[in-house]
């Protein structure tokens, strides 16, 4: 199993923390936010190589990271050439970029470099090969604003997703899909059709509707802590709740 980490983005939203630093080099405890999502993974046996994409800006950073990381998996960083949101490829464009140049013929663990959760991801890997199909991630949302802010699934008594959709306006259902995915060998050409298809290759999520249409999608429910390090505010709440001890990612 190989695991693509998306880190491309230029995060304006916390400037000036990431005018000259990538969002997942920030510090969110007592180690930067890549560290944390590295030890979720190091714990998962099937993954043996973990491919990082970022743009030209940050590319060196992270390959100073890489050398340092703390794990016996290895660590490929890609630059993807680009250096301003302007030119930016979009989430999905850069993991074509790495599946094209890593040349990725297997299961592939998919996750947002600025996201981070308590739950296990051997458990997500478990359900994985018990569905024996794609498997995104989600979790319950009750409040309506923040409904509108995620991607929301519908899914079938079985957790069969039936329909996927970006900030709706009148949520389907109270399941929201964080940036965590994992894609079957056999579906991963479907990511380059999905693109020479004319699709939008930015959100991640924009895939999720193209897979379940063209294959089959299962949703793993989890219960854990979630944060989506986007703003300001989002950086300051996981820190202070760290501080507190009420947030612990040692999964």
């Amino acid at each position: 199993m190989k695991c693509i980490i998306l880190a491309a983005g230029y995060a304006t939203r916390l400037y000036p923390l990431t005018e000259n630093m990538p969002k997942s080099l920030l510090q969110i405890g007592d180690r930067t936010m890549i560290d944390h999502i590295l030890g979720a993974i190091n714990k998962v046996k099937e993954i043996d190589k973990i491919y990082l994409v970022t743009n030209s800006r940050f590319a060196s950073q992270f390959e100073d990271w890489a050398k340092t990381a703390q794990t016996d998996k290895e660590i490929i960083v890609y630059d993807d050439g680009t250096s301003d949101n302007a030119t930016r490829l979009g989430a999905i464009g850069d993991l074509q970029l790495v599946i094209d140049r890593a040349g990725i013929d297997d299961d592939t663990l998919v996750l947002a470099g600025d996201n981070l959760f308590t739950f296990s991801l051997n458990d997500m890997v478990a359900y994985f090969n018990e569905k024996k199909a794609n498997v995104i991630t989600v979790r319950v949302i009750e409040e309506l604003e923040e409904q509108r802010r995620m991607g929301i699934v519908l899914t079938d008594s079985n957790m069969k997703v039936l329909d996927f959709e970006e900030k709706p306006q009148n949520p389907k259902s109270n399941l929201a899909s964080p940036a965590l995915y994992l894609y079957q060998k056999k579906d991963i050409p479907l990511i380059k059709k999905y693109l020479t298809d004319g699709n939008n290759p930015d959100a991640p999520g924009h895939l999720v509707p193209y897979m379940a249409n063209n294959s089959t999608v299962y949703a793993f429910k989890f219960d854990g802590i979630w944060f989506d390090i986007g703003t300001h505010k989002s950086l300051e709440e996981v820190n202070e709740g760290i501080k507190n001890g009420d947030i612990s990612f040692e999964n």
